[in-house]
Protein backbone atom coordinates (compact mmCIF):
# COMPACT_ATOMS: atom_id res chain seq x y z
CA UNK A 1 0.00 0.00 0.00
CA UNK A 2 2.83 2.42 0.84
CA UNK A 3 4.56 1.68 -2.45
CA UNK A 4 1.53 2.53 -4.56
CA UNK A 5 1.08 5.81 -2.64
CA UNK A 6 4.63 6.82 -3.50
CA UNK A 7 4.10 5.93 -7.15
CA UNK A 8 0.88 7.94 -7.26
CA UNK A 9 2.54 10.95 -5.59
CA UNK A 10 5.50 10.73 -7.96
CA UNK A 11 3.17 10.58 -10.96
CA UNK A 12 1.30 13.67 -9.82
CA UNK A 13 4.56 15.56 -9.29
CA UNK A 14 5.75 14.54 -12.75
CA UNK A 15 2.55 15.88 -14.32
CA UNK A 16 2.73 19.13 -12.36
CA UNK A 17 6.32 19.58 -13.57
CA UNK A 18 5.04 19.68 -17.15
CA UNK A 19 2.88 22.78 -16.64
CA UNK A 20 3.93 26.33 -17.43
CA UNK A 21 3.90 28.19 -14.11
CA UNK A 22 5.02 31.50 -15.63
CA UNK A 23 2.08 31.59 -18.04
CA UNK A 24 4.51 32.99 -20.59
CA UNK A 25 2.64 33.21 -23.86
CA UNK A 26 3.85 34.27 -27.23
CA UNK A 27 5.95 37.43 -27.36
CA UNK A 28 4.32 38.59 -30.54
CA UNK A 29 0.99 40.36 -30.57
CA UNK A 30 -1.78 38.07 -31.76
CA UNK A 31 -3.34 40.26 -34.45
CA UNK A 32 -1.81 41.07 -37.80
CA UNK A 33 -1.66 44.75 -38.66
CA UNK A 34 -4.50 45.68 -40.98
CA UNK A 35 -2.55 48.48 -42.66
CA UNK A 36 1.21 48.91 -42.63
CA UNK A 37 2.60 52.45 -42.38
CA UNK A 38 3.84 53.82 -45.71
CA UNK A 39 7.36 54.18 -44.31
CA UNK A 40 7.49 50.49 -43.46
CA UNK A 41 6.24 49.56 -46.93
CA UNK A 42 8.93 51.72 -48.49
CA UNK A 43 11.72 50.19 -46.37
CA UNK A 44 10.73 46.52 -46.54
CA UNK A 45 12.78 44.24 -48.76
CA UNK A 46 10.99 42.17 -51.39
CA UNK A 47 10.04 38.50 -50.86
CA UNK A 48 8.52 39.10 -47.42
CA UNK A 49 4.82 38.44 -46.71
CA UNK A 50 3.49 41.93 -46.00
CA UNK A 51 -0.05 40.59 -45.63
CA UNK A 52 0.79 38.97 -42.27
CA UNK A 53 2.85 41.44 -40.21
CA UNK A 54 2.84 41.89 -36.42
CA UNK A 55 4.86 43.93 -33.94
CA UNK A 56 7.00 41.93 -31.50
CA UNK A 57 5.93 42.96 -27.98
CA UNK A 58 9.44 42.44 -26.60
CA UNK A 59 11.53 44.68 -28.85
CA UNK A 60 8.94 46.60 -30.88
CA UNK A 61 10.22 45.32 -34.22
CA UNK A 62 8.02 44.20 -37.08
CA UNK A 63 7.88 40.48 -37.85
CA UNK A 64 6.25 38.75 -40.80
CA UNK A 65 4.80 35.27 -41.24
CA UNK A 66 7.09 32.99 -43.24
CA UNK A 67 5.54 29.78 -44.53
CA UNK A 68 8.40 27.35 -45.01
CA UNK A 69 8.29 23.79 -46.35
CA UNK A 70 8.19 22.32 -42.84
CA UNK A 71 6.76 24.98 -40.53
CA UNK A 72 5.30 28.46 -40.38
CA UNK A 73 7.21 30.93 -38.23
CA UNK A 74 7.61 34.67 -37.73
CA UNK A 75 10.82 36.32 -38.94
CA UNK A 76 12.05 39.90 -38.51
CA UNK A 77 10.88 42.24 -41.25
CA UNK A 78 14.06 43.58 -42.83
CA UNK A 79 15.14 46.37 -45.12
CA UNK A 80 16.95 45.78 -48.40
CA UNK A 81 20.21 46.27 -46.44
CA UNK A 82 19.22 43.50 -44.00
CA UNK A 83 18.43 45.69 -40.98
CA UNK A 84 15.32 44.95 -38.90
CA UNK A 85 12.46 47.44 -39.10
CA UNK A 86 11.33 48.55 -35.63
CA UNK A 87 8.57 50.79 -34.34
CA UNK A 88 10.65 52.13 -31.45
CA UNK A 89 14.31 52.79 -30.78
CA UNK A 90 16.14 50.01 -28.91
CA UNK A 91 17.26 50.92 -25.41
CA UNK A 92 20.92 50.39 -24.66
Amino acid sequence: MKGSSWILAGGILALVGCTDVNNSGPTVSQAHLAVLPEGVLALAAPNQDLDAVRIDAVDGCYVYRHKGPVETTYLPLRTTEGRPICSRVKET
